[in-house]
């Protein structure tokens, strides 16, 4: 068995990034919101579904229209299939603007190509009615029958979208307009990230203009008038902040065999037998001399380095202390060690503390 293509991603940065406040913050308050549905889609070639509760609220739409079965006789039909909606409502969303919509079969629908959303309502967290929704789907999966029963789909056929399907019926409240402050929230909190966000604004607005909360808030005194508040905030969120490094970390997916090695990811001196493969960290003294120069010449002191593979069916590699996990990954990869292999030797390191980094498998 061939061994898994390895994708090994080593970020290294050596200057301080600035990135734009609103690249790295949100504003407490200015969120979206989730709603959800329960609707019909009609119209299907024959690929509905015939569950009890489609054909349930398939009669309660008929009879909405005066429509009125037989008694013992079900609403059945194969053009219809019973979908979950979700849209997501944007901040400061108005009344009359349009929000797409996401219709998901929750039946044994087959597919809902060339389906019609039926009037829907778009509820929130609160169990309130925020959007209605009605529309023609958009469905970017196939799926076909053979007569044989065979069967075939390119793509998920039963999840249509439709684009501007919604009609938003309510406002949410926001607590943008209140009061003399407003707090920027970190997305990835730092301490550091932090503090430079709040120096950055006293030194642009004056000192105690901004407060730093915690690793994550930063409050901002701000006027009370809307427009103003509007204009304070366009001049904030286009600072350039200098973001402070991320820890040193490791990411590994075992599924695809791709390992990201953050910055500053350094190992500690160990060694590692895995199967046939051995791993050696050691401490290793640098060489102190003298330069060319018969007199006045300079105490010389050079590092160490270098990688030794033995020759043997036995694999060994030598690394001087302070040596990155670039360089043992690299270097295992030479020998064409596989991802398995090298996650078990990322995995070994840290258990036994030689590496100063979060290890993350997903």
């Amino acid at each position: 068995m061939k061994y898994a293509a390895l994708i090994v991603l080593y970020f290294l940065s050596f200057s301080v990034q600035a990135d734009r406040l609103k690249d790295i913050a949100s504003v407490q308050g200015v969120r979206e919101n989730q709603l959800f549905g329960y609707g019909l889609v009609i119209g299907l070639n024959g690929t509905g579904d015939s569950t009890p509760f489609t054909n349930q609220s398939f009669a309660s739409m008929l009879s909405r229209f005066g429509v009125t079965l037989p008694e013992g006789v079900s609403a059945t039909s194969k053009n219809v299939a019973a979908v979950s909606l979700t849209a997501t409502l944007p901040a400061f969303s108005k009344p009359g603007q349009k929000i797409d919509v996401t219709a998901s079969s929750i039946g044994n629908a087959s597919a809902l190509r060339g389906g019609t959303l039926l009037l829907s309502t778009l509820k929130g967290a609160d169990g309130e009615v925020y959007a209605i929704a009605q529309g023609n789907l958009i469905v970017g999966g196939l799926g076909t029958n053979g007569t044989d029963g065979s069967r075939t789909s390119v793509n998920v056929p039963t999840v249509g979208r439709i684009p501007n399907g919604a009609s938003v019926e309510r406002m949410v409240p926001s607590s943008f307009n209140t009061g003399d402050t407003l707090t920027f929230n970190l997305n990835r909190p730092d301490f550091t990230t932090a503090k430079h966000v709040s120096d950055k604004i006293n030194d642009l607005l004056g000192p105690g203009v901004a407060t730093t909360l915690d690793a994550t808030s930063i409050r901002v005194s701000a006027p009370r008038d809307s427009s103003q508040r509007v204009t304070f905030l366009s001049i904030l969120e286009n600072l350039e902040v200098d973001v402070a490094e991320e820890r040193a970390r490791i990411v590994v997916n075992s599924r695809t065999g791709t390992i990201i090695i953050g910055q500053h990811v350094k190992v500690s001196p160990a060694a590692i037998t895995h199967g046939s493969l051995t791993v050696t960290i050691r401490e290793t003294p640098p060489v102190v001399g003298q330069d060319g120069t018969v007199t006045g010449g300079e105490t010389i002191i050079s590092p160490r380095e270098g990688i030794e593979i033995a020759p043997n069916s036995g694999r060994m590699f030598v690394f001087d202390p302070g040596a990155s996990l670039n360089d043992i990954v690299r270097a295992v990869n030479q020998v064409g060690a596989a991802p398995g292999d090298v996650m078990a030797i990322l995995e070994s390191l840290k258990q036994a503390g030689a590496i100063n980094a979060d290890l993350v498998v997903i």
